[in-house]
């Protein structure tokens, strides 16, 4: 593809996002120019995003997504010329049930789970979603690191646990939990309601946004003043994400009422 074909492309996507749209692009033309079938690692919503855009400009090119359930929120791409259909095998998922003999599993968070299975020196993208429940956790893989999970993550946090692989069908999601604030905002300012909703002054989440640390679903934002609106995922690194539920009208004083769901 020539420069000025990719130049038209990248005015569409942050610039952070160049090298995953250069990775996305080389997909498409294998499975449109050389027939060929890629299977990609676990996406997020903004990547699921990115390889919709741009597998829809190639007529030939047929794209599926898969990450475990119905409402999964990381996927599994597969892309390929459009008369070939994948099956559920195809995408490479592996359920594991990671369990502890302690009581105090009903302790752990997402992020004890998830740094857990990182330290492993396992990579991010070959994960997928995380469903913990009170006494088990049910985590999502690629296929080819299920062995890897199973022999090697023996703790969480301070808790010995085991991991083993069980058939997908047994896969129990949790729905995700949504802690409800109701703030009174003077504008729909990005910053005004990080600041807000994390308990922050404006000037300190000035930097870490500006630094290309927050995401509007899922896709940076580096400026503050951006209006956010209803149903819009905000997520600020280190400070865990939100989602602006409602926008309930504006108060006598002229201010703004805004429902949040912090993801707990």
């Amino acid at each position: 593809m020539s420069s000025k074909s990719n130049d038209a492309i990248y005015e569409h996507f942050h610039p952070d996002e160049r090298h995953f749209v250069d990775r996305v692009q080389e997909w498409v033309e294998r499975a449109g120019d050389r027939h060929e079938t890629v299977r990609t690692d676990f996406l997020d919503p903004r990547q699921i995003q990115i390889v919709l855009a741009l597998a829809n400009r190639n007529v030939d090119v047929a794209v599926d997504f898969f990450g475990g359930a119905e409402r999964a929120e990381r996927k599994r791409a597969w892309i390929a010329q459009d008369y070939r259909q994948p099956t559920q095998d195809d995408f490479g998922i592996a359920l594991m049930a990671i369990a502890s003999p302690e009581p105090q599993f009903d302790q752990l968070d997402h992020g004890d789970v998830l740094g857990a299975v990182l330290g492993l020196g396992i990579k991010r993208d070959k994960l997928g979603d995380i469903h913990l429940h009170a006494d088990r956790c049910h985590l999502l893989c690629a296929e080819e690191m299920a062995d890897y999970i199973r022999i090697h993550l023996n703790q969480v946090h301070r808790l010995s646990v085991t991991a083993d692989r069980i058939p997908l069908e047994q896969l129990a999601p949790v729905d995700t939990k949504l802690e409800e604030l109701s703030l009174s905002v003077a504008s729909l300012r990005l910053d005004g309601i990080v600041s807000d909703v994390v308990r922050v002054s404006r000037a300190k989440v000035l930097q870490p946004i500006k630094a290309g640390r927050c995401k509007v679903n899922w896709k940076v934002e580096e400026n503050p003043s951006v209006q956010l609106r209803e149903g819009d995922v905000v997520s600020l690194k280190g400070f865990g994400r939100f989602q602006v539920l409602s926008i309930d009208g504006v108060t006598k004083s002229g201010r703004m009422r805004v429902k949040i769901g912090k993801y707990v």
